[in-house]
C-alpha cells in the first residue's frame, strides 16, 4: 500500500513544478514558526518572574529562536542543511537578528503602549511573530540553508 501524501505535498502539487519546493519550505517554515511561538509564549510566561517584562521578552525569543533553528535544519531545510550545525545555528541567529529587531520591536511597542498586552503578553508576542515572519523566512532561505 502505497504511503499518503503530506498534507503540504497535497497543498503543493496544486502549484506549478518550480514554485513546489519554495511554497512547500514556506508551509514548514510557518509550521515551525506556530510551535516557536508556542514556546515562545510558554518560555516569557516562565521567565517574567525573574527577569520582567522584556527581560522575559528577550530570552524568550532566544530559547524560541534555537528550536525553530533546529526543527528548519531537520525538516525545513533539510536538503539544503549541508553546513556544520554550529555555524548554521550562529549563522541563522545573526541573520534573523533583523526579524528579531521587528520581532521584539512590535513585542516592546505594544507593551509600552497599551495596557492590554501588559495584562495578556501572549498578544504582543503573537504581533511580534507576526511581524518578523516573512523576513526572517527569506533570510533563511537565501542567507542561512543554502
Amino acid at each position: 500500500m502505497p504511503a499518503l501524501p503530506s498534507p503540504i505535498a497535497l497543498i503543493t502539487s496544486r502549484l506549478p513544478a518550480r514554485h513546489r519546493d519554495a511554497a512547500g519550505e514556506l508551509l514548514r517554515f510557518g509550521t515551525v514558526g506556530v510551535f516557536g511561538l508556542l514556546m515562545d509564549i510558554a518560555a516569557v510566561y516562565a521567565l517574567i518572574p525573574s527577569l520582567g517584562l522584556y527581560g522575559a521578552g528577550m530570552a524568550a525569543y532566544l530559547v524560541a529562536a534555537s528550536c525553530n533553528w533546529m526543527l528548519h535544519r531537520l525538516w525545513t531545510f533539510r536538503a539544503r542543511a549541508r553546513q556544520p550545525a554550529h555555524t548554521q545555528w550562529l549563522r541563522f541567529l545573526f541573520v534573523n537578528m533583523i526579524g528579531f529587531s521587528i520581532n521584539r520591536g512590535a513585542y516592546s511597542l505594544l507593551i509600552a503602549s497599551f495596557a492590554l498586552p501588559r495584562h495578556y503578553p501572549v498578544l504582543a508576542v503573537c504581533a511580534g511573530a507576526v511581524s518578523g515572519f516573512l523576513i526572517n523566512f527569506l533570510l533563511s532561505r537565501r542567507l542561512v540553508f543554502v
